[in-house]
């Protein structure tokens, strides 16, 4: 009588694929690319001192900005020209909480108090403007009112907000159980908003693969085909602007702790079309895209700036024309499209 011996090695085998799966879902081109500029982000502060550790905080809360409108370009098809009025009701909610609640309930109450009112008034924007059918140019038009109301209000304000001056905010530790995370120095600032950048992201990518995040695909894609297979369309679309309005307000309530101030002219329309901006150069449709082009333009402006002040937006601007008029995907989509036919020819 013959014995098979091969049927534990087929239990281990079976046993072994759905991990083998996994790690090869995982090991896609925007996990790794992600995972390097994380590990590269994290190492900044071990490589440069001073001014870097300063500013990059910055730029990495103008990229959970930039998710904010990923979320809704990118997935939903949605432009959205109001992103920094949702921010700068975090950066208000902050600041104020912060000279008016004594303790280290202040900065928590900044940080809640600007999310729940930015995700209130862009669930109820989103409401009447997808209820109504509100789309393309005319969304877009609302949007850009909305930016101009918030920096009008923020002006006007002036014994709320300190109108045309703004508000100065100082640095804040939040206190949890047995832990302070401070931000009164840079490296603590640094790595604070580091984590919260990090967060956002894989937050973001587990709604974006969700059954809710391809809904949104498929609002984009086509919305009334979407709508006859029973969906919603209005109501996901209307999500989708609350949490994105809740995620710029958290931006911004870091941000004005992080900068120590806060004026209108963050929440104006300038400013939100920077977001679009490094959203489109980036790549709308990758959150990792929305991230690098938020850092490297707002890095580059920068550099720019201190070297031809009198021609740096003229670059930008052209290099915004190459990128959309050449690079659809943005520069971070067109580098993974290149990467997986080459994954696929190995």
């Amino acid at each position: 009588m013959m014995v098979d011996h091969s049927g534990g090695t087929r239990i281990e085998s079976v046993r072994r694929r759905p991990a083998a799966a996994a790690v090869r879902r995982w090991a896609s081109g925007e996990n790794i690319a992600a995972s390097a500029v994380f590990v590269a982000l994290f190492y900044v502060p071990y490589l440069f001192a001073g001014y870097p550790v300063f500013v990059l905080p910055q730029y990495m809360l103008f990229g959970v900005l930039a998710m904010s409108l990923c979320l809704l370009w990118g997935l939903g098809g949605m432009v959205s020209f109001g992103q920094a009025a949702f921010f700068i009701v975090g950066s208000y909610s902050m600041g104020i909480a912060v000279r008016d609640i004594a303790g280290s309930l202040g900065p928590w109450a900044g940080i809640g108090m600007g999310v729940a009112i930015a995700a209130a008034a862009a669930g109820a924007v989103g409401y009447f403007l997808f209820s109504a059918r509100v789309r393309d140019s005319y969304f877009v038009l609302v949007t850009l009112a909305i930016s101009t109301i918030a920096q009008v209000i923020a002006n006007s304000a002036s014994g709320l907000t300190g109108g045309f001056n703004g508000m100065f905010v100082p640095r804040v530790t939040l206190d949890l159980p047995g832990l302070a995370l401070s931000l009164e120095s840079d490296l603590g600032a640094y790595y604070v908003i580091f984590l919260l950048t990090l967060l956002t992201y894989l937050g973001l990518r587990a709604l974006q693969r969700s059954a809710f995040g391809k809904v949104l695909v498929s609002i984009r894609e086509n919305e009334e085909r979407t709508e006859s297979l029973g969906y919603n369309t209005a109501l996901r679309k209307t999500l989708a602007f609350a949490i994105a309005g809740g995620v710029a307000a958290l931006a911004g309530a870091f941000y004005a702790t992080d900068a120590g101030f806060v004026s209108p002219d963050l929440g104006g329309v300038l400013f939100s079309t920077n977001v679009v901006v490094w959203v489109a150069i980036g790549g709308r449709q990758y959150l990792l895209g929305a991230i690098v082009g938020a850092i490297g333009i707002s890095a580059l402006s920068n550099q720019l700036n201190a070297w031809i002040p009198t021609y740096w937006q003229l670059l930008l601007g052209l290099l915004f024309f190459v990128v959309i008029a050449f690079f659809r995907r943005g520069l971070v989509g067109t580098i993974l499209a290149i990467r997986l036919p080459m994954r696929k020819a190995q």
